[in-house]
Parts: structure tokens; sequence; C-alpha cells
């Protein structure tokens, strides 16, 4: 029997309708049933149609009996309507074994069910920027070489493995960094040396994007994880402005109550000459100096085409030997 996928929109209005319809196409070369929200391409403002439209949206996909909900694309809108989402009737279909899949604006939804329900929803594509492949950088870099932009196998794949209950983990190798000349910190060496091999077991996995997550800080809708494993990432943020996001969770504690802070990919943001040399290893040196926390870099997940899906809110294991890391789940 095909799986069943409903496209829905909770953020913001479909603008790139090739990348929309491209991407429904694939799914159903993939073999699978896709049905289409009947507000899946409104438009109000910037979002996909008003509150109430995408509120309704939700409900919809929530009720359909689908075995994925998966949205349309990211953007902006889910912060705002998080009051009046019905959070029961998503952990109830979340019980019954739906799937709910996205990624960008999509974490204040996972990280509002995950601190009012404790239910799990995966990080993963969107319809249009994964299957449609309507995302900016990859479509400039196909285009720079002549090639038609293809949705990432390895995507494609996880998610595959995901629906067919077959994804157990996922695994990569981290960036090869070199220890500034400058740094004497002996704590920080220590903190080097201690990540050459180890493990972290029954840790609860969450996370997303970090300029989303950070603004849910103060509110119900931001998860009280302990000795969790937190996954970041983000795009079109320079890297003094994911420092200052990174700060904001410092000081209210909640990097300092995790075992591990996993970075993704964080793209798409230009530097100028007034950085002077401050980039993203800057500020991942900055974070192994101000936390106790195991910092892994270079996730395959973010605003990129090959991104694996992780499960928000579902206890995990984390294993590093050397640059290579594995992020397990096997039990679910």
């Amino acid at each position: 029997m095909k799986k069943h996928i409903y496209i829905y929109s909770p953020s913001g209005a479909v603008r790139d309708k090739a990348a929309f319809k491209r991407g429904v196409a694939r799914l159903k070369t993939l073999g699978y049933e896709v049905e289409i929200d009947s507000a899946a391409l409104a438009s109000y403002l910037r979002f996909a149609g008003d509150d109430t439209t995408r509120l309704a949206a939700i409900h919809r996909a929530a009720a359909s009996g689908a075995d994925i909900a998966l949205i349309s694309r990211g953007g902006y809108g889910l912060s705002r309507i998080l009051g009046g989402i019905q959070y029961k009737k998503i952990a109830g279909a979340i019980e019954k074994g739906m799937l709910f899949i996205g990624i960008s604006d999509f974490t204040a939804f996972q990280n509002a069910v995950l601190a009012r329900t404790g239910a799990i929803t995966w990080a993963g594509p969107a319809l249009c920027e994964g299957f449609g492949v309507g995302g900016k950088a990859d479509l400039l870099k196909a285009h720079a070489h002549g090639e038609e932009c293809q949705p990432d196998e390895i995507m494609e794949a996880c998610f595959d493995d995901l629906v067919r209950g077959q994804g157990e983990g996922a695994g990569w190798r981290q960036h090869r960094e070199r220890q500034s000349a400058s740094s004497t910190d002996p704590d920080a060496a220590m903190a080097s040396a201690a990540q050459a091999q180890l493990s972290i077991k029954n840790a609860l996995m969450w996370g997303g994007n970090l300029s989303v997550l950070t603004s849910l800080l103060g509110t119900p809708y931001f998860p009280q994880i302990s000795k969790g494993i937190l996954f970041l990432e983000d795009v079109g943020e320079q890297p003094y402005r994911i420092e200052r996001m990174l700060t904001q969770l410092l000081h209210a504690g909640v990097l300092g109550r995790q075992k591990a802070v996993v970075l993704g990919q964080f793209t798409e943001f230009k530097q100028v000459p007034h950085d002077r040399g401050y980039k993203m290893a800057t500020v991942v040196n900055w974070l192994r100096q101000h936390v106790k926390a195991l910092v892994l870099t270079n996730l395959p997940y973010g605003h990129v085409a090959t991104k694996v899906l992780l499960p928000v809110g579902a206890k995990s294991d984390l294993l590093v030997e050397g640059r290579d890391a594995l992020l397990f789940w096997g039990h679910l």
C-alpha cells in the first residue's frame, strides 16, 4: 500500500509554484500518494493564508489520517499561531503513527509540541526546499554548472527509511579544525582531547533552527530540556549574529544544561571586511570555551540539499570517535 503524504502550509506563502509542482511530482514518482491541503497555496500578506486559515490547515493535516504531514515550506508564521494549536489533536495523530516533518520555521511547531505534549516530530525536508529543490544556494550551484538541480539522494533515502520504519540514525564527519595558536586555555585543550572518543547515552534530542528556537525563550513553547542533545542550524545569519543568539541561550542557562550541542549547516551569509577573520570557526571556538557540553560540527542538516532526518523529542545516543560522529535512535 502506498504511503499517504499530506501537504499543507502553516507558515509562509508558497512563492515558488514551480518548486511546489516539482515536489509533488517527485513524491508521486517515488511512489507516494500525495494529498494537497485546500489552502496549501493560499496567500495573505507574506503568509499562506491568515492565522485562522493556517491553524485550520494544521488541524486538517492532523485529522487527515495520512502517514506523513509534510510542510510546503518554512518562512515565518508559526510563532503567531502557537497559542491556537490544538496540541492534544496533534499528539493523538502522532500516537496513531503520523509523522510531522519540516524544517526552518517549523522549529516553532516542533518545540511547542514537545513542550506541551512530549510527542516526537521530525526535522527534515519541506516539499519545496527538498523534493522541489527550491533552495537558493543549490539552484545557483546547479545553474553555474549548467545542470538541472535534482533532489538529494541522501535526503530522499533518509526520508524513505523513516517512512518505512527503518530509519535508525545518522552518521557524519566533523570539520577538520585547527587549534588556535593563541589559545592557551588548558580547560579548552582538555575538552578537545576528551572529544576524541566518547559516547552519550539516552539523551533527549531537540532543537532546529537557531533563530526560531531562540525566539521561543521565555514562552510556554520552549522545552525545558536537561542533559539533552541540542542540534542547531540557520540560514542567512552572519557568524556574529549566530554567536549573539548562542549567547542568549548561554545566559538563559539552556546550553549549560545540555550534554551536547551539535551544529549543523549555517549557510547563505556574506562576510564583510569589518569581520576581520571572524567566522564560524571563531564562533565554534568561543562556544567550546564557554560550555562544558560536547560541541560537534558539520551535522548534515540545515538549508542545504543533503539533510538527514532527525527526531525532535526522542531519546538518542551520540557516539564520537575522532572526527566521526553517529546519532542513533534505533529503538524508535
